[in-house]
């Protein structure tokens, strides 16, 4: 060590120090190391990776560990770790007929790698042969069976007499080893606790479903479809409050402690309901509708449908209490039981028809979010209303709990609402879950996975929200928007500017829109680019990733859902728009009292009357005195005695005036003699020429 190698060792304190890395300087520089099955981005040098108990990784997550390197696989397929029903019918089946295909680079053939399988049937922890394995395995249902049940298209739910199932009959053991088959193949982690709950657990109760069953051959019938359910509630509201005032939970009653948690309400806790421990499908017979009767005929059984049974006649029947072998035990010490057989026991099966269901007021499930388990339970309207913030460390998923109200008469619902009693909650749930989206609390989820929890209504084709006169919808823009910002996105849309210009807007179109406050009809894409860029906060390039589409695409459909949401918030706000931003007052401009023509006459009437005025004044002989000339006889006498009485040769006289010389001369003097100037200069100039030459 410190000269060959080095070792690694975790730094997290709940691990005990394990080791994490080996590095071998020993030739040449190599690594080994553990990684987490989500850190699959740190494996872009790697060689040879090594997924050991793959069955235990989500398919997605081992699908994005397989790259262009060299990858072995391992899964136990018997006993209790095992599985692999769903890794080898689902990944290694896809992986096998990719191999035979042409590679096609990273998205086809699974990057260009052959496959090879390769099974070990030899038993690793004991010897070929041994009885102790033997006996464990028929003890603690470990060997699974794989048995190919006879698909058929009419099949029917039997409920399973748990004290008969395990009175270890011949006919019933092995009835007990075809349910845990089911149960192995379906889930990885399955332990004998499993077992000891299916045996004596009170509240937990066995449905199968089964298909036609011929009475005349005695053999047991193919079982297509197991259902595990627990009976809850029924918590009184002294203990809810109790739980509350201390800030800690009993254990038991997953859903109605998890939802009195969520929504604070002491009373749903006192109702009773029940929950779906497992649904497990035979891998031969899975996609086939087989467990969504299940679940359909199920919640029948419970509202009451499928039973004869009333009131009355359950009043008027004596009920003699079923003694089970457990509680039988409790009476007697070990060393006194006599353990043997159990004779006059009940039939192993009982149809739901001959069986009175318990009075429930629900029936919900707890899972690992994934987008297929959620879209079957929401196929069945079944609603979530709690979302776990963190994924599970060793799975990522988040635990899901979705909840679905029976028809019961002992709660009063609203009759419009079609969620029932659960209706407020569901709302609330789905506010709620907005809201974390808008804290991006939950963005590494998939976008299909988001869109279908958040539940959004984008079809408003039928609704014609101007008569809507409810405040649902947003019929103004006061608080919400300006007069500018409608202007910004009516250029947006226009292709005046640039979406930059208007980002600052879709985080609050986004929130009103999947609110359901505008009504405008959007696609599935459209919705969910408006989900990214506007909740998200996500950019072009993770969209991309995500959504498999191109970034001119993605802009098309962001502009088209910004024309659809600018039309609706511009047709309720016009009015708003022109007279919120300042305007230049206009002129106020009145209509004449009498046409144009006799406009212009009675101006030209005008017109001539006061240049008839004018020229009376202009003749007028007091106004024409100002130029009479004025009598100088005696300066023309004068004139006269100077030239010796007689008018000169010319014909012309002199007359001394008084008037004061005029300063016109004066200027023109000026420039004549500017005039010399430039005369002088020119013929300077050219006198110089002249000598020059």
């Amino acid at each position: 060590e410190h000269i060959d190698y080095d070792i690694v060792r975790s730094s997290n304190p709940d691990l005990r120090k394990p080791i994490v890395r080996i590095n071998i300087y020993r030739q040449h520089r190599q690594t080994i190391q553990y990684m987490e099955p989500h850190e699959h981005e740190k494996l872009a040098q790697v060689e040879l990776l090594v997924i050991d108990e793959a069955a235990a990784i989500p398919l997605p997550v081992v699908r994005s560990l397989l790259g262009p390197y060299l990858v072995f696989l391992s899964s136990t397929v018997n006993g209790y770790e095992g599985t692999g029903r769903s890794l080898s019918l689902k990944l290694l089946h896809q992986l096998e007929q990719q191999s035979h295909m042409p590679a096609k680079g990273v998205e086809g053939s699974a990057h260009g790698c052959l496959f090879k399988k390769i099974e070990l049937s030899e038993s690793i922890r004991y010897a070929p042969g041994d009885p102790i394995e033997s006996w464990l395995n028929g003890l603690l249902c470990l060997d699974v069976m794989n048995s190919i049940p006879h698909i058929n298209s009419e099949c029917d739910l039997y409920y399973v007499n748990r004290d008969t199932l395990f009175s270890y009959h011949k006919e019933s053991e092995l009835f007990l080893q075809r349910m845990m088959a089911l149960y192995v193949s379906s889930h990885y982690k399955n332990s004998p606790n499993d077992l000891q709950l299916m045996a004596d657990a009170p509240a937990h109760h066995l449905f199968v479903l089964l298909g036609p069953v011929d009475e005349s051959k005695n053999q047991l019938p193919d079982i297509l479809c197991v259902i595990q359910v627990c009976l809850e509630g029924q918590i009184s509201r002294r203990s809810v409050l109790k739980s509350f005032s201390e800030g800690h939970q009993p254990s038991g009653d997953q859903i109605p402690w998890k939802f009195s948690e969520q929504f604070r309400d002491a009373v749903f806790p006192s109702l009773s309901g029940a929950r779906i421990v497992r649904i497990a499908t035979h891998p031969s017979a899975m996609r086939l509708g087989y467990g969504s009767t299940a679940v359909e005929l199920l919640t029948r059984y419970y509202e009451g449908q499928l039973t004869t049974f009333s009131e009355i006649d359950v009043e008027d029947t004596v009920e003699t209490p079923e003694v089970r072998v457990t509680e039988a035990a409790k009476k007697v010490s070990l060393l006194e039981e006599n353990i043997k057989p159990k004779t006059n026991l009940p039939p192993l099966l009982v149809h739901l028809r001959e069986r009175q269901p318990e009075k429930l007021n629900y029936i919900g499930v707890s899972f690992g979010l994934t987008l297929d388990l959620f879209r079957f339970w929401r196929k069945h309207k079944f609603a979530p209303f709690y979302v776990s913030q963190n994924a599970n460390a060793v799975t990522g998923e988040h635990t899901c709990m979705v909840l679905k109200p029976l028809h019961s008469e002992d709660i009063e619902v609203n009759e419009s609402d079609e969620w029932g009693f659960f209706g407020p909650f569901y709302r609330d749930f789905k506010q709620r879950f907005f809201w974390l989206l808008v804290q991006h609390k939950l963005q590494r989820m998939d976008y299909k996975l988001l869109m279908s929890v958040l539940d959004p209504k984008i079809n408003f084709k039928e609704l014609d929200p101007r008569q809507d006169n409810s405040d649902k919808f947003l019929k103004s823009l006061t608080g919400v928007f300006s007069a500018n910002d409608i202007l910004r996105l009516k250029d947006y849309t226009n292709g005046l500017i640039e979406h930059y210009a208007i980002l600052d807007l879709v985080p609050r179109l986004a929130h009103l829109y999947f609110q359901e406050k505008l009504p405008v009809t959007l696609s599935y894409v459209q919705a969910a680019v408006l989900l990214y860029i506007g909740m998200l906060g996500q950019d072009i390039s993770c969209i991309q990733e995500q959504m498999k589409l191109e970034a001119d695409r993605i802009f098309v459909l962001f502009r088209k859902v910004m024309t659809k949401l600018t039309d609706y918030l511009y047709e309720i706000s016009s009015e708003e728009i022109k007279t919120a931003p300042p305007r230049l007052k206009e002129g106020a401009f009145e209509p004449h009292n009498i046409s144009l023509d006799e406009d212009l006459n009675d101006g030209a009437e005008q017109f001539e009357e006061g240049m008839k005025t004018k020229m009376e004044g202009l003749l007028n002989p007091e106004l024409l005195q100002q130029y009479a000339i004025v009598d100088k006889n005696a300066d023309l006498e004068k004139a006269l005695q100077s030239g010796g009485g007689k008018i000169a040769a010319g014909g012309v006289i002199s007359v001394k005036s008084s008037k004061s010389k005029i300063d016109k001369p004066a200027k023109h003097k000026e420039s004549h003699q500017s005039g010399k100037k430039r005369n002088k200069d020119v013929s300077g100039s050219k006198s110089n020429k002249k000598r020059k030459s």
